[in-house]
């Protein structure tokens, strides 16, 4: 449980991840074990929520990758994500994926996703957006699709906070030893 600096107060209710390397960090970092398989969890074992966060395989539509889509079997995790929205009917949802998404097939498959949010009943709008102008040292541009059942979310108007190796480097620490 988490609170926020506007007072809200957070708890995740599932999480769920299969790659061992990703298993290890979460439980590093939050002190928590996810779930395994996604398309193994029955949405009537988990309590109600109000935001689904979720993150679906990338390879399926990275430039990186073989872009086999929705015909790759990662691809289809998005699926598993409209299980949840259709059957918990949270709130609201944040979706991450690569850029790549934007373009896969000619637009088609962005498309066809945008569509199955809306016909579960949510306002949605995405915008790509750049880790660098949100104080991280890092070029990563990623898309960002929300959803909301009440209305639409601006995503045009986020304050830029430029940041760059040096702001947040370090000095006259201990080198870790990595034996």
């Amino acid at each position: 449980q988490a609170s926020s600096s506007i007072g809200l107060k957070s708890q995740c209710i599932l999480s769920s991840e299969i790659k061992k390397s990703a298993l290890q960090a979460y439980t590093d970092h939050f002190k928590e074990t996810p779930q395994g398989d996604i398309t193994q969890i029955n949405t009537n074992d988990i309590p109600n929520f109000d935001v689904l966060l979720a993150g679906f395989p990338c390879q399926p539509f990275s430039n990186a990758g073989k872009r086999r889509g929705l015909d790759d079997a990662r691809g289809t995790l998005f699926f598993e994500i409209m299980r949840f929205l259709l059957t918990k009917k949270p709130r609201g949802f944040l979706l991450e994926n690569v850029p790549g998404l934007l373009t896969h097939d000619k637009g088609k498959t962005f498309s066809i996703m945008l569509s199955h949010l809306k016909e579960c009943g949510y306002f949605v709008n995405y915008k790509l957006l750049n880790a660098k102008d949100f104080g991280v040292a890092q070029n990563r541009e990623r898309l960002y699709i929300v959803g909301n059942l009440s209305c639409p979310i601006d995503l045009d108007h986020f304050p830029i906070t430029k940041c760059v190796f040096k702001d947040i480097q370090e000095r006259h620490l201990e080198l870790l030893n990595t034996k």
